[in-house]
This record gives C-alpha cells, sequence and structure tokens, in this order.
C-alpha cells in the first residue's frame, strides 16, 4: 500500500533513467495518457529489441536547451488530442520522480511546442498514486531561474545549422516526413508546423505570425511550404506573413497562389514559349459545340480548375458524352478546361522534379488498365526514364515562368512533340524517391542552404 501524494494541477517532475532532472507538468486527470514533449523522434534497433532516441527542450520556450534521450519502445498508439486531432505515437515506459515518489509510467512521446507544459501527466499514470488538489500549484516545491540553471547550462547547444519550419498539414505524409528527416540529417533544425495551428498579427511596426499555444514564430530561418490545395487562401497568406518577416521560403506565396490557377498557369507558361494540349475555356455552355470543336473534337480531356492528383479530369470519348460532361459541370457552375486527347501518349506522362532551375529527378508516370490518368495516387506506377534535352529544357523554363524554386512539372509524349501538361507547386516525393532512389528531399534541403551559402557534405545520389 503507497501513501498517495498530494498535488496541485502543476508541478516539478523528473525522470531519472531519461536523464531529465526537472520538467514542468501539467496535471490533468481528465487527461487519460501521458505526455512528453519529444522532437527528432528516431525509432532504432538495440540489442535485437525496439527502442526510440528523441531530442527535448525540457524548458517552455528555451530552443537553445537540449536533451537527447533514449528508451526501450513500448508501443505506437493513436491519440486523440482534446481538440479532436488524431496521431499516431510512440509510447515509451520510464520511471517518473514526483518529490520523493518514484515509479513506472507509460508516456506518449508528441511535439508538444504550441502547449503550455512540456509535460502532461494522464490519470493513468497517477492511478493509486496521487490525490490532485486543483486549486493549489507547486505543492512540491519549484526551482528557482538559478537551479534550473545549474542544472541545463551544460545542455545548451550552439546551432550550426539553419531553423527551418515545415509548414504543412499531415506530420505523417511520407513527404513531409522525408523532408524533416533530410533537414536533420544535414545538421538543422526541423519544425513541423500545421499551418491550421498558426495564426498571425497584422501590425506595421511588430507583425508576428503565433503558433497554438501562443509560441511566436518569429525566429525562423527558412520555411517550406507544402500547401495542399484546400488550404491554397490561408497557406498561402501565412508564407506571405513569413516572406514578411524576412523569411526565406522555398516556393513564394505568389508562385503557390498562380500555380493552383490552372488557367492562368497556363496562359503564363504559352506567354514564355511552353507548349500545351490546345485547351478550351468558356464561361457559358451556350457554346459547348464550339468549344469542342476547337480542341480537335472528342476525344477529348474536360478538367476541373480546382481539381488536383487527378481528380476532376473526366475523358469524354464522343460528343454527346463530352457535351453531357461539360453542361453537367457548368450546371454546378465549376470553372472547366476542355483539352484536346493526346492518344498517343497511351495513358502514360513524365513527372519531372525541378530544384533551384535544375531537373534534378525525372520518371515516366503509367495509368492503370483501362485508366487514362497517370498520377501515382490513382494507382498508377512509376519507372526510372531518361528525360530529353527538349523536355528538360521545357521542365526548367516552366518552373522558371511559374517563378517556383521547387516543382513537379508534368509533360506528355505527343506526334507534335513534348506538351506540358501541369506545373505542380508541391509535388509528392514518394514515387519519385521510390522509383530513383534519390534524396529528392536532401536536394531541397540543399536549396535552403545555397539561398544561405551554407557548405555541407555534398549529398551522394544514385546516378
Amino acid at each position: 500500500m503507497f501513501d498517495k501524494v498530494i498535488v496541485g494541477s502543476e508541478e516539478w517532475c523528473a525522470f531519472p533513467q531519461l536523464g531529465i532532472p526537472t520538467i514542468k507538468a501539467r496535471v490533468d486527470s481528465g487527461a487519460k495518457t501521458s505526455a512528453l514533449h519529444a522532437i527528432n523522434i528516431t525509432p532504432f534497433q538495440k540489442e535485437g529489441e525496439n527502442w526510440v532516441k528523441f531530442d527535448i527542450n525540457p524548458i517552455q520556450n528555451n530552443t537553445k536547451t537540449v536533451l537527447h534521450c533514449q528508451a526501450p519502445l513500448v508501443d505506437k498508439r493513436i491519440v486523440k488530442s482534446s481538440s479532436g486531432y488524431r496521431e499516431k505515437r510512440y509510447v515509451i515506459k520510464s520511471e517518473i520522480q514526483i518529490g520523493e515518489a518514484r515509479w513506472d509510467i507509460e508516456v506518449t512521446l508528441t511535439n508538444r511546442d504550441s502547449m503550455g507544459f512540456r509535460m502532461l501527466l494522464g490519470r493513468e499514470a497517477m492511478s493509486g498514486r496521487i490525490l490532485v488538489d486543483p486549486e493549489q500549484k507547486y505543492l512540491l516545491g519549484q526551482p528557482t531561474s538559478e537551479k534550473l540553471k545549474e542544472f541545463y547550462e551544460k545542455n545548451e547547444e550552439i546551432r550550426s545549422g539553419l531553423r527551418i519550419g515545415l509548414l504543412a498539414s499531415n506530420p505523417d505524409l511520407y513527404s513531409n516526413r522525408r523532408i524533416m528527416e533530410a533537414g536533420e540529417a544535414r545538421g538543422h533544425e526541423m519544425h513541423f508546423l500545421n499551418l491550421k495551428y498558426c495564426y498571425m498579427k497584422l501590425d506595421a511596426e511588430t507583425p508576428e505570425i503565433h503558433y497554438r499555444g501562443g509560441r511566436v514564430l518569429n525566429d525562423f530561418d527558412a520555411v517550406i511550404p507544402r500547401i495542399r490545395p484546400s488550404m491554397t487562401f490561408y497557406g498561402c497568406a501565412l508564407t506571405r506573413h513569413f516572406e514578411a518577416l524576412k523569411v526565406f521560403c522555398l516556393n513564394s506565396a505568389a508562385a503557390i497562389s498562380q500555380s493552383r490557377d490552372k488557367l492562368y498557369s497556363l496562359q503564363l507558361l504559352l506567354n514564355s514559349g511552353v507548349d500545351i494540349p490546345t485547351t478550351g475555356f468558356a464561361n457559358s455552355p451556350l457554346d459547348t459545340n464550339d468549344l469542342i470543336k476547337m480542341v480537335g473534337g472528342p476525344p477529348l480531356i474536360v478538367k476541373l480548375l480546382e481539381g488536383t492528383q487527378g481528380k476532376g479530369v473526366v475523358l469524354a470519348e464522343t460528343k454527346k458524352a463530352a457535351e453531357s460532361v461539360i453542361n453537367a459541370f457548368k450546371s454546378l457552375n465549376a470553372n472547366i478546361l476542355v483539352q484536346e486527347f493526346i492518344k498517343e501518349a497511351n495513358g502514360k506522362d513524365l513527372r519531372l522534379f525541378v530544384i533551384d532551375g535544375k531537373v534534378v529527378a525525372s520518371i515516366q508516370r503509367e495509368a492503370l488498365p483501362g485508366e487514362f490518368r497517370a498520377n501515382i495516387h490513382l494507382g498508377g506506377t512509376a519507372s526510372v526514364i531518361k528525360a530529353t534535352a527538349e523536355e528538360k529544357k521545357i521542365a526548367i523554363k516552366a518552373a522558371k515562368a511559374m517563378n517556383l524554386k521547387v516543382a513537379g512539372v508534368d509533360i506528355i509524349r505527343s506526334s507534335k512533340g513534348p506538351l506540358l501538361l501541369e506545373v505542380n507547386s508541391s509535388p509528392g516525393l514518394e514515387g519519385i524517391e521510390g522509383a530513383t532512389e534519390k534524396d529528392i528531399a536532401g536536394e531541397m534541403i540543399r536549396a535552403i542552404e545555397k539561398n544561405f551559402k551554407m557548405r555541407r557534405t555534398p549529398i551522394v545520389t544514385n546516378p
């Protein structure tokens, strides 16, 4: 039988096995699981067992103090936050010390930068051990600033790399995980910034970007915007604000915004001398017949201007089908493009990945049998292909016309020569890295380093 420890709603605790001498915790009986702040979380094998290593900034709003921790891995679980956000987390078991009492608890690892406390103590860890007086705080005492300095002075790290934020929506997405890993591998301090958690202060003298919980994000060297189409307006507003704060953005807000406007981007490309399939655009369904004739008749492609990853793209094989699709979209007040169908492409297109004015990788994407869209998201397959000098020239010219430092350029081979389909400002990495075995994420980080004229060990990629 243990004597229960009486604690307040906030207390200082320690994790001796992790080498954490003291950390402030929110004691919350409303939360089931406990959570510890962790960044750079990496699973690894140790003597045949699953372990996880991670870094922690134990003091809120202090990124200079870093502890490097490791612990046996207990589990991976889906945890739902108080805001309803579901996240897969690593779970470790470690000894906690509160006052004089010590016992083992399970704790999940997650980035708590947006929270007010680096540690959350949930009811599972308290059961049978703790009584909470919610009106009190620090019943077991708290360290002075001098004591904190004594604890952590040796853990202050001089940062040699850059502080880089990845502005995106899903930290578990392959592309986002790879960019975070690549930045960390090259010695940079990487932070995943969920754009839904960011908000702005517009002020002539002290403009700011804040993160959920009040953390100010003005101290970044660079930001990599990876904005999903549904968040284009807000994502571009945030990117623009970072630019106003003189933070280097790998793609600018203006470039992302115009790349998302399919009609405008095609007009820009044509003005730069880039050939595209013959395309028609009309606001009224009254001119459907002439629109169909304009692009050479059926079969033809009908595209929603707001479509992405092959969604909102329809092949109309007959004049009647084309009229039906066009009129159906128009009845919904949807903006559409009508485009000639390149039959000889046979469900294949090329994706050329352009970074900083160079084609760093190229693949051929092939659609599933019976499908004309070659997007990997729709089940298309990717294979390595050597792009011609003309195709590379088109891709580089297209990225330059759109003012994109990072671009996925889609090209189709036709009897008239290579034609440009579209330019993507947030191209996925999974298909192209998987097929080419090249470190594309690392090349993106190198483009940022180049802007800061940093010299790093060159990335070695397979030829």
